[in-house]
């Protein structure tokens, strides 16, 4: 059993004790120590990548985890852009044109790294009992958008998937 299945079967636990039977606690603890020496939300990517729909207590519900994440990861998406120049901020118009940019490649993103799957075959890379077409048998889907926002999202994808494994990692070392 990996990390990320601990971490969401203590999400589900019906206690937290910490002694000889129970140990539901120790992947939380080890999520929050990660947390410290790492980006800060990898326990949120974990909760809002393989809890959505398995968290049972109301005040945990998945829309909340992801609406905060999808603002934390505007902000980190932001800073990257900014950080590597893709559009140069003379003017005010610029500005706001780069901010645009920025929550788009944002929300594509988040939206590809959470569901990447291809709309026609569900994923499955067949359609009518032949390769689907549009995803050429991968099951995975495009993001939308021209070339540039599409480079610069896919570019933040692997940036994502990074960002979850390293804390993954971090996590399942602590565990040990």
């Amino acid at each position: 059993m990996g990390y990320a299945d601990r971490f969401v079967m203590s999400l589900g636990a019906s206690t937290l004790q910490d002694d000889a039977q129970h140990h539901a606690a120790e992947p939380l603890a080890a999520a929050a120590l990660a947390d410290l020496t790492g980006a800060g939300f990898g326990a949120l990517l974990t909760r809002v990548k393989y809890a959505d729909g398995s968290i049972s207590k109301t005040f945990e519900s998945g829309t909340q985890n992801l609406a905060q994440l999808l603002r934390i990861w505007t902000n980190r998406v932001t800073e990257k852009g900014r950080e590597r120049k893709w559009v140069k901020e003379g003017t005010e118009w610029d500005v706001c044109a780069a901010m645009t940019l920025y929550r788009r490649v944002a929300e594509r993103s988040l939206a590809y790294w959470l569901d990447g799957k291809c709309g026609t075959c569900h994923g499955t890379g067949t359609a009518s009992r032949m390769i689907c077409q549009p995803c050429k048998g991968s099951g995975r889907g495009e993001i939308g958008g021209g070339g540039f926002e599409r480079e610069k999202a896919l570019d933040m994808v692997s940036e994502l998937e990074g960002l979850l494994q390293a804390h993954n990692a971090r996590s399942a070392a602590l565990l040990r």
